[in-house]
Order: structure tokens, then sequence, then C-alpha cells
């Protein structure tokens, strides 16, 4: 029997204040080498990696695993080296050339708002596949079309506006949060979420508290993992 959804896992990299990048036309860079080994051993164990169309366009990212040697584990599990990679759009605007693309030859998907699928199909038609997400774009849709595909366990790596969008859905059942040991103090930055009603807080009817499941320390970084919903173990 096919699941209702994936497992939802969320992972985002910090400032202190909460920043995820800085105003500048450069990328900033929050991590460490210990924690982009970490992100990649958990990319290597999901079926899909999400990111919204605003950080292709804003980081390019390529969202591939990259150790050798868990790409040959994939493999020797019968799986892709790199999971599927997915995107959301409400305007369509993506350039075919951008990494999330042309970097590798994984699986893409491309779920896009009714209004914006001709648009879709004509710039990535041929790259990848697009499908009708609802206008606007259903979150409940696109997770139902990604189970169907056999996806059990999608990792959604930003920005904001898309990690903002799964948690006040009360579509995540956990979150990775690693914290970098500096301040931006840039209100132009962009933030971890954006303002919304979450289930985790006093603004709700059903208000409370996000369970701490692991503190993980990286050096000079810290890891946080939530438990979001009761699938989430530990």
């Amino acid at each position: 029997m096919v699941s209702e959804r994936p497992y939802v896992l969320l992972s985002c990299a910090a400032s202190i204040d909460g920043y995820i990048d800085d105003a500048s036309a450069s990328r900033l860079l929050l991590s460490n080498e210990a924690d982009f080994d970490r992100v990649d051993e958990v990319r290597a164990g999901c079926d899909a990696i999400l990111v919204g169309a605003n950080t292709i366009r804003r980081d390019d990212p390529r969202l591939l695993v990259r150790s050798s040697a868990r790409r040959a584990a994939r493999v020797a599990r019968g799986l892709s080296p790199t999971p599927i990679k997915v995107t959301v759009t409400g305007r369509g605007d993506l350039d075919p050339a951008a990494r999330f693309f042309a970097a590798d030859e994984a699986e893409k998907i491309v779920y896009a708002a009714s209004a914006a699928l001709d648009k879709t199909r004509e710039l990535v038609g041929a790259v990848a596949d697009v499908v009708d997400a609802g206008d606007p774009v259903e979150l409940s849709r696109l997770l139902g079309d990604l189970a169907g595909r056999g996806v059990g366990r999608l990792m959604v790596e930003g920005g904001g506006a898309t990690h903002t969008r799964f948690l006040t859905a009360g579509l995540a059942d956990e979150l990775h949060l690693v914290i970098a040991p500096f301040f931006v103090g840039d209100h132009r930055a962009p933030r971890f979420v954006g303002d919304g009603v979450f289930p985790w807080g006093p603004a709700t009817d059903i208000a409370h508290r996000a369970r701490l499941a692991d503190v993980i320390r990286m050096d000079d970084v810290v890891l946080l993992r939530y438990a979001l919903s009761e699938r989430c173990p530990g």
C-alpha cells in the first residue's frame, strides 16, 4: 500500500540570530566540513531532495551525494547514485542550465502552479518531469504524488519560504537545525522561516513545544534535531 505522504525531514543552517544568508551577492558559509559530511550522509539516506525555485535561482545548488562510497552504496541497493531532485515553482521562472538540472543524470521533478504549467514545461520540460500541483501549489498534492512514485523519505533543504510552508502546514516530521557561531544582524537577509501560524507555538489552539530529540556538537557549530511528529524516532 502506498503511504499517504513521505516522511519529511527539514534541514537548515542558520546564524545565531536566525538568518540563512546575508544580504550580499555571495553565498554565506554557515557550516563546516563536519556538518557538510553529515548532510551528505542524510542526503544519501533519502529518496528525494526538495528546494524551492528561489533557492535554485539564488544559490544554484547541485544537490548531489558527494561521497563516492555513499553513491556506490546506493547503487548497490538498486538506487540511483543521487536521490530524485525536486523543486516547486509558482511562476515557472527556472533556467534549464542551472546546476539543479544540468549537473548530473538524477531524476528531476518540478511541481508547478497550474497557471505557470505551460511556461514551466516550455522552459524545463526537456530536462525534468513537470507536474501540475494546483493553484496555488498544494503541498499535500505534491507529497501524495511523490509517495505514488515510491518516495518514502523526503529531505527539504529550503529556502525560508519553503520551510515556512511545510512547517505552517504541519507537514514536517523532523527538523535538523544547525546553528553557526555568529550573528548576521541585517534585516534585509533571508531568515530560516517567515511569519506564520505554526503548530509549535503559542499562537495556535493546539500549542505545544517541539520535542528536542538530539544535540550534536561539530567543532564550532551545533545540530539541534527536533521531532515534529510521532513519526520521528528518538
